[in-house]
């Protein structure tokens, strides 16, 4: 099975290169970037299976870029990660517009993958429960098709 490909967006270069290479040694595909307009233009690009993200990116915080690529891609897992301290309002505010996780810096490499991997794995079900109810209703379709007078 080809291994996912992961966006991780920060600002932070250390940060970047942390989680890159703990997860190129786990296989996936890692594409690390820090700029607003290169994310967009690789969700065009490549088909991302994760985004891990800071909750603020210089002076844009991404619950609302989050909020659009949901749209966009619904089976995406995301991963957000922040310094900051979250208010509980807050805390609500980003897990409605869509993502799964959330960690507060300094995290564990250990406790990044586990999560991750258990994000990927249900995305993957539900990439195929959509396929295959997707089959049956077109298998219906044709029976009844073949059924009629």
């Amino acid at each position: 099975m080809p291994k996912e490909t992961i966006l991780i967006f920060d600002q932070e270069p250390h940060t970047r290169w942390t989680l890159k290479t703990l997860l190129e040694s786990e296989r996936y595909i890692v594409i690390a970037l820090h700029e607003i307009d290169r994310l967009k233009n690789n969700f065009r690009e490549f088909e991302i299976s994760a985004l891990i993200t800071e909750y603020r990116v210089g002076r844009e915080c991404m619950v609302e870029h989050i909020r659009e690529l949901k749209r966009s891609f619904p089976d995406l897992y995301v991963m957000m990660l922040t310094q900051y301290e979250i208010e509980d309002k807050e805390y609500k505010r980003i897990f409605n517009s869509g993502i799964d996780d959330l960690f507060i810096k300094p995290f564990s490499s250990e406790k990044i993958l586990l999560h991750l991997k258990k994000g990927l794995r249900q995305r993957r079900l539900r990439i195929q429960k959509r396929k295959i109810e997707k089959e049956l209703t077109r298998q219906r379709l044709i029976h009844r098709s073949e059924t009629r007078p």
